[in-house]
């Protein structure tokens, strides 16, 4: 099955190898054996290309004096050897926070210079970041480099709104109801004014199926990616890859990458870690 064309070249370049699909390394491949405890780190993303990924997920927040940082969380409790909220830190202090008590914080304009060959899929995660991201998308000609996706309708609306529809965003939660529930993709299109690039959703959501067969029909039909998170089960990689998803996205980037090279729809090279 071959992946719909959407008219953006970040998801479209999954057409130049036929039955191929996107494989994202989510947050680096945090739960890769190797690298555990470094999640969204340059240590992380550099494992993840190591091993010929080439589309990285990663998420944004912003600091109090604007620098724009690969980080999921809003505080640094969880994952580094410091404290406090990212957005009433300076980045000289995050700076001096370490992931996994040895890697900093990278900044995403580090990403981008470190893996020049790279796509990322970004998840806006604060308010702050909604405009820096933009403006920074602007200042490096990343207009097809990234995918940014929110949960938040209002951020997605504002970074839309400031990139000129230039950039492929993800689904809000409404606009994926409008493609899981109306009866065709094209109306659904409609509906969420055609801003869509990609779905990206999760398999189920408790004992709701989200990634129907209908689903995947629908988005196609609408010139749609349907983009699947957070897998890490090989064979639920298989029930998604047989349903004819166009992308995947795992923390464990050993599994999906034998996955799709046992199928055929590994896009890059077979590389291991140096």
């Amino acid at each position: 099955m071959t992946a719909p064309r959407t008219g953006f070249a970040l998801l479209d370049e999954v057409l130049a190898t036929p039955g191929a699909v996107l494989a994202y390394a989510h947050r680096g491949g945090a739960y890769h054996p190797e690298i555990e405890g470094l999640e969204n780190t340059l240590a992380a993303f550099a494992h993840a290309v190591s091993l010929g990924y080439d589309y990285l997920e990663t998420d944004v927040h912003v600091t109090a004096d604007g620098v724009l940082l690969a980080f999921h969380d809003a505080v640094l409790d969880r994952v580094t050897d410091a404290r406090g909220a990212i957005g009433d830190l300076t980045y000289a202090e995050v700076r001096r926070a370490l992931v996994g008590g040895r890697e900093q914080v990278p900044t995403l304009a580090s990403l981008l210079e470190a893996f020049p060959r790279a796509r990322f899929n970004i998840d806006l995660k604060s308010d702050g970041a909604v405009d820096a991201l933009a403006a920074f998308v602007a200042e490096h000609d990343a207009h097809d480099r990234v995918l940014v996706g929110s949960f938040s309708q209002r951020r997605t609306d504002r970074f839309r709104s400031l990139t000129g529809g230039r950039v492929p965003t993800a689904a809000t939660p409404a606009e994926i109801l409008a493609f899981r529930l109306l009866p065709s993709g094209r109306l659904a299109d409609l509906v969420t004014r055609r801003r869509v690039g990609a779905l990206q959703v999760p398999h189920r959501r408790g004992r709701w199926l989200v990634t129907s067969p209908g689903l995947v029909r629908r988005a196609h039909a609408a010139g749609k990616h349907v983009h699947v998170w957070t897998i890490d089960d090989p064979e639920e990689m298989t029930v998604l890859l047989d349903r004819g998803v166009d992308g995947l996205m795992t923390d464990r980037t050993d599994l999906l990458k034998e996955v799709l090279a046992r199928r055929g729809q590994w896009r890059g090279p077979w590389r291991e870690p140096a």
